[in-house]
């Protein structure tokens, strides 16, 4: 049986750093997985940079509310859960994903969890697991499930390396140059297309 992984941020929500950079003016939250492929340093430098500005969850949720899926991406996904099985991996947070995953229509989600005081203060993070999106592909596979994954960033090569297909969507281009072997898509029919020849 096969099951789709696919990332988030980037192939069906725009990023949320980046949008809340730009709500916030401070462009230094605009570093994503795109430009730092460490997620513990990157993350650790969010968090330092949200208590300087003493910003906390529930500012970033405000922006949250704001975001709506890429264009074309609920039908995407929609289409893709009538022909196989399909998960979400990602390195957001349960406080950040729960209102984008009702505006795509409640599909399976594996993420992480945000350490948040009293006051709203977001003072850490907790990983699901070591290496999440590759250990959340080979536990799939040990259940029995043949993997096909998809992403944008540095953080998903790990998952699409290890899968029998995998495929990049509106990556970078230094990204699509190191990793050549790896089909890079712009539109989601293409993508959809690409998954389809997969399956």
């Amino acid at each position: 049986m096969n099951i789709v992984c696919l990332d988030l941020e980037g192939v069906l929500v725009p990023e949320i750093w980046i949008a809340f950079s730009e709500a916030t003016g401070i462009p230094e939250l605009k570093r994503t997985t795109r430009d730092e492929p460490d997620y513990d340093k990157l993350m650790k430098f969010r968090i330092g940079i949200l208590k300087e500005h003493g910003l906390g969850l529930k500012e970033i949720q405000e922006t949250i509310a704001t975001i709506d899926p890429l264009p074309g991406a609920r039908e995407f996904l929609d289409k893709l859960r009538e022909l196989t099985q399909v998960v979400i991996i990602s390195d957001t947070f349960e406080q950040f994903a729960k209102p984008l995953m009702k505006k795509l229509g409640w599909p399976s989600l594996f993420c992480n969890t945000l350490e948040v005081a009293d006051n709203g203060e977001i003072t850490g993070f907790k990983m699901r697991c070591d290496k999440s999106k590759l250990t959340t592909v080979k536990a799939l596979q040990s259940c029995g499930f043949e993997t096909i994954a998809a992403g944008d960033s540095f953080n998903d090569l790990g998952m699409i390396q290890a899968s029998k297909a995998g495929f990049l969507f509106r990556t970078t281009e230094a990204i699509k140059a190191e990793y050549p072997q790896f089909p890079a898509y712009e539109t989601y029919d293409e993508f959809l297309a690409g998954i389809k020849a997969a399956l």
